[in-house]
């Protein structure tokens, strides 16, 4: 069942980081490649964004942004709870450390810069830690 309030959310957030690097690369003509996996894709007026694991961005000569690792919260929470993300995106940034969120039917992952990714881990823990007294 997924989790509404902010205070369970919270002390049950469960960071789990991917192994892969994630970049983000554009499709002006709103295609991708055949084969390319992606985690998400989005279509703006300029294109397509897809998120994608870098090494097959490089082996597709691809031109990409923002090397990035997947940290999944692994608390089934709803798509209607309110604040969560507030609360994550929050204390990230009181540390400088970038966020893109992506909410998927059960969880909410972000997508943070690989040379800050262990620490939005810690900060992430803590989050849990704190709203479990």
């Amino acid at each position: 069942m997924s989790e509404r309030d902010l205070i369970k959310l919270c002390a049950k957030l469960s960071p789990v980081m991917a192994d892969s690097v994630y970049v983000y690369c554009s499709f002006p003509n709103f295609v991708l490649p055949i084969g390319l996996p992606t985690i998400c894709t989005i279509s703006e007026r300029e294109g397509l964004t897809a998120v994608v694991p870098r090494e097959d961005a490089e082996r597709l000569s691809l031109p990409y942004t923002f090397e990035a690792r997947l940290i999944t919260l692994s608390v089934h929470s709803s798509l209607e709870a309110v604040g969560f993300m507030a609360v994550v995106s929050r204390k990230l940034a009181d540390a400088g450390i970038a966020c893109n969120v992506i909410a998927g039917y059960y969880h909410d992952h972000i997508l943070v810069p690989v040379e800050r990714a262990e620490d939005a881990m810690v900060l992430l823990q803590e989050i849990a830690a704190f709203s479990n007294r």
